[in-house]
């Protein structure tokens, strides 16, 4: 029985406590007598669900499955009650015949006497997190039901309607609104509703894809399930995508140890052994159970690896490890001598062969130090399943799936996490809710039935955390791997370049990109220098120098992103030339600066010895006509060719390490402010780039610093054709084709430039300014 408490006059859902059926019997009884009902009622057990432990009572799982069996039918509020569940899940509702169900701050008051409100609550409770955001109004949300298709498991030959599956989806109408007013509240999202299998007979269909019970732990026998379904049915695809798989030659250089789980010993990998790797965040702490110089030959010994001093999450790692029957575990904190700088220098650039060839790799992604445990590997450490019981049907208020669950994680904000996941072939995810599994070929968990030997259409594998690499272009793969560094956070935040290592080497090695070290250099992808210096700073990052690693006496070079602290993206084209709403440039679409021309060649740059050297920069031009619509043919922009003389490779001051040198074009100017945009904390704005004329014409667009004064007018520097399919001229109203230019803003000192913002420029203009050809040493 549910009986209504004192807290609902404030509109709390609330946990209430049912019953098996021995347990109903003598509460039926009990009940009988009308004196004994309030004394009942106070019995009951009920927690305010602010937390996700005040949402789920204590106890098995088991226990709670059969509260289930209540018949609670008839606890509908007046909305759902005229809802036919059975015909919802048998037939589906289309998105275009969404249904209304209520305001969301109604469904949140109904809750305690509704069991599908509750569902709906009881997720938004537990994911939105609203206690931090407690002047956010949530009174605009309207709360709208229809169904997606779970997808199927069986051959495409099967007939599709005998196997199909729906699963209700709740869309919260007006939430983006608050997403665009309060980023931080993204973790804001709708909500997935299962049918539990046991309940798929009423339909006639199979339990595929549908929701099964999780336990209190997880079913170490279900993840071996999976890595064996992994291993048996998708061959090659999961050796990785770089190649690096169990039948590829390479091996882990001999200094790279591991944590010997059977003897509890950190000792050299032996050759070709087989382990896992654990991904996880410090969160601030570590000396105290780092190995260091004064350690690393006692915890080399059989037993000297002492678990009193390790925190959860890396015991639990071990304890996870031994379960799976695997005896070596790789971890950055016991395997790498801490305070011994060759040390993790040396293996710190090994990290693509490290996770690369990990049988497996663990991601802690359910804390936020490694103080936590991994939820579910031992009891109590993370929430139970919540099932309601609805007009006879079983359902579950789906966790938060791979994609938002580790959008809400720590783990997923850290810098050097983003190349401990990419380079996994195979990892297990400990979220806060439950386990997912994911290969290169399928996206697994607790929860739904999912497990195929088939190229099955679940519809968990549109869920997936990350690919690499993103595209059989390096340069594709390498943007979208910059993109998600530079916006996670770092400690030290010198390592930017460091955190970064392990994929730059990856990268090379599968697109043969040559020697990484050659390759790249202060992040940057040498071998597609026309596009990799194409960056920009995110509006919202200001313009400030990164600290300096130890040692290092020189400012890193400006025209490298790992020069400046803060997040970067490649902006396509199209966003310079935004002009309504005023504001959407600011959007950061995924899309790639396109280069179809490349103007400069060859390419020098000072090493770190103080040695001029030339850089093998790929090439992949098409002949560009510029075409005028009412005159056709013109005349197009002509760079200047050829190698620079050594005698031009000198200038009044000695040339640092990591100056570029390359010959092009350079003219000045006027720029202006496009306009200010409404938002704040905006630290790069449009620039019009101006002609010369009187009055000055629009010629170009430049994104520059708004942090620092500007002059009235700028030099910049050409550097290729845009991939622009074509532009107005503004004066004449006529249309060109592949007419713009990428052009960097530039100032200079004492013969060095430096990178100030970028840009493009009409190419008519361009050479109407009579640009002046120069040997340019951009530092």
């Amino acid at each position: 029985m549910l009986c209504p408490l004192p807290e609902l006059s404030e509109g709390l859902p609330l946990e209430f406590g049912f019953f098996g059926s021995s347990a109903r019997a003598n509460l039926s009884q009990t009940l009988a007598h009308p004196m004994n009902l309030l004394l009942s009622c106070t019995q009951i057990k009920y927690e305010p669900t602010f937390s996700i432990a005040g949402l789920i009572e204590e106890g098995e799982q088991r226990d709670h499955a059969r509260s289930a069996t209540l018949d609670n039918e008839a606890l509908l509020c007046s909305i759902c009650t005229n809802l036919d569940f059975y015909q919802i899940f048998l037939d589906g509702i289309p998105e275009t015949e969404d249904i209304p169900l209520d305001h969301l701050s109604s469904i949140l008051k109904k809750s305690y006497q509704c069991s599908f409100c509750r569902l709906i609550s009881f997720h938004v409770r537990r994911t939105w997190m609203l206690d931090k955001f407690p002047h956010i109004d949530i009174s605009g949300i309207e709360c709208r039901m229809f169904t997606k298709p779970c997808g199927c498991l069986q051959l495409a030959s099967y007939p599709p309607s005998k196997f199909r599956c729906y699963r209700i989806y709740i869309n919260m109408e007006g939430l983006d609104n608050l997403w665009k007013r309060y980023p931080a509240f993204r973790t804001a999202n709708a909500l997935n509703i299962h049918l539990m299998q046991e309940d798929a007979f009423k339909f006639g269909r199979p339990t595929d894809l549908h929701c099964r019970r999780t336990k209190s732990t997880v079913d170490i026998n279900m993840v071996k399930k999976w890595i064996k379904l992994c291993q048996g049915s998708h061959g090659d695809i999961c050796k990785s995508l770089s190649r690096i798989g169990e039948d590829d030659n390479r091996k882990l250089p001999g200094f790279v140890r591991v944590v010997d789980v059977v003897l509890m010993a950190v000792v050299p990998a032996p050759s070709g052994c087989r382990y896992v790797a654990l991904s996880y965040i410090w969160g601030g702490i570590g000396a105290e159970y780092w190995t260091t110089k004064d350690n690393i030959a006692e915890r080399g010994t059989p037993g000297g690896l002492n678990t009193a001093k390790l925190p959860d999450t890396i015991t639990d790692s071990i304890l996870f490890v031994r379960q799976l029957g695997e005896r070596y575990i790789w971890i950055d904190a016991l395997c790498i001598i801490q305070d011994n700088p060759q040390d993790k220098f040396a293996q710190v650039h090994e990290m693509d062969l490290v996770y690369g060839l990990s049988y497996l790799t663990i991601i802690a992604a359910g804390g936020t130090t490694a103080r936590d445990p991994l939820p579910g590997c031992r009891p109590h450490t993370r929430p139970q399943q919540h099932i309601e019981v609805v007009q006879g049907l079983h359902l579950s208020a789906a966790p938060p799936r791979l994609t938002e669950a580790l959008a809400l994680s720590a783990w997923n904000t850290r810098c050097w996490t983003y190349q401990e996941c990419a380079l996994s072939r195979r990892r297990i995810y400990f979220t806060g809710q439950q386990v997912y599994f994911e290969c290169q070929f399928d996206v697994l968990c607790e929860d739904i039935i999912a497990e195929s030997k088939y190229d099955s259409t679940n519809f968990l594998k549109n869920l997936r955390a990350e690919y690499f690499p993103q595209s059989l272009n390096p340069f594709t793969s390498y943007m979208r791997a910059v993109k998600q560094c530079t916006q996670r956070n770092l400690t030290v935040e010198s390592d930017i370049v460091d955190a970064l290592t392990g994929v730059t080497n990856a990268l090379a090695k599968i697109f043969g990109l040559g020697d990484p070290a050659r390759a790249f250099h202060y992040g940057m992808m040498l071998t597609d220098l026309h596009h990799a210096l194409l960056w920009q700073h995110n509006p919202h990052t200001p313009r400030t120098r990164r600290s300096l690693p130890d040692g290092c006496s020189l400012p890193w070079p400006s025209w490298a992103w790992a020069a400046w602290r803060g997040a970067v993206s490649y902006m396509t084209e199209h966003r310079y030339l935004v002009t309504y709403p005023e504001d959407d440039w600011l959007v950061d679409y995924f899309s790639s600066p396109l280069v179809v021309e490349m103007f400069i060649d060859p390419w020098y740059i000072v090493d770190h010895h103080g040695v001029i050297v030339q850089l093998d920069v790929r090439r992949a031009s098409r002949r560009v006509l510029l075409i005028r619509e009412t005159e056709g043919e013109v005349s197009t922009y002509s760079p200047p060719r050829g190698i620079i003389d050594s005698t031009e490779m000198t200038i009044h001051r000695a040339l640092d390490p990591g100056t570029l040198i390359f010959r092009t074009t350079s003219s000045h100017f006027a720029i202006a402010r496009r306009r200010e945009e409404s938002h704040a904390s905006i630290h790069h704005g449009l620039f019009d780039i101006l002609s010369a004329s009187s009055p000055p014409i629009w010629v170009g667009t430049a994104v520059l610093p708004l942090d620092v004064a500007l002059p009235t007018s700028l030099e910049f520097i050409v550097l290729s054709r845009t991939g622009m399919r074509g532009a107005y001229d503004v004066e004449r109203l006529e249309y060109y084709h592949d007419c713009l230019l990428h052009v960097m803003a530039v100032s200079e000192n004492e013969g060095l430039m430096e990178r100030v913002g970028l840009g493009v420029i009409h190419e008519v203009a361009w050479i109407a300014s009579r640009a002046e050809e120069k040997v340019v040493f951009l530092r």
